[in-house]
């Protein structure tokens, strides 16, 4: 069975970037793919310090005691699709998250792109603007991995400020619909 693992990054473990990670899960699950939620926001974690000792050492781990991260990196090798949401926190993804996108593509780089073609969306949750920024940051971290991006019906942003307001966002939520569906369809292309 394949299985898409997907990584919060907001400080509110139950916020609206998880309640638009879980919209995409529903059609993935239909699909008959497994998901897995892992929640980073508001964790400890540590961005790289490009010490090299992960390409050194070369067994796909950060070696600066970096637990969370290492046992997202390994999700991430196991996973064959990776999604990764970030509420917008100014014009950028959170700290949590770009310590994930740092860490995870260096060590998995340099241990023989361990990403690659794997498939990988990222989604965001704007009160107001921001979005596009954000949303380039983790696709960025998709295409320098080799990894393929689908895409949906408009960009993946969600619209909210309080906790529930992105289920109020039609459009938001028919957006991570669709980008269920092209995600569902480009793992069973891919199998």
């Amino acid at each position: 069975m394949q299985k898409v693992v997907a990584f919060n990054a907001s400080p509110r473990k139950d916020g609206n970037t998880s309640l638009m990670i879980k919209e995409v899960f529903k059609v993935l699950n239909q699909n008959g793919i497994e998901t897995e939620l892992v929640q980073i926001g508001n964790k400890p974690v540590h961005g790289c310090t490009a010490c090299s000792e992960c390409r050194e050492i070369q067994d796909g781990k950060c070696h600066i005691k970096n637990d969370l991260l290492n046992r997202c990196i390994k999700k991430m090798v196991e996973a064959d699709g990776i999604i990764l949401g970030s509420p917008v926190y100014f014009a950028d993804v959170t700290t949590e998250m770009k310590a994930l996108i740092d860490v995870a593509g260096y060590v998995t780089r340099g241990n023989g792109n361990l990403l690659a073609r794997k498939v990988g969306a990222g989604l965001v949750v704007q009160r107001r603007a921001g979005d596009l920024h954000a949303l380039a940051t983790m696709n960025n971290f998709f295409l320098i991995n080799q990894m393929i991006v689908p895409g949906s019906s408009y960009w993946n942003i969600g619209l909210g400020k309080n906790p529930g307001d992105v289920l109020n966002d039609t459009e938001g939520m028919g957006i991570m619909q669709k980008l269920g569906e092209n995600m569902a369809w480009l793992l069973k292309k891919l199998q």
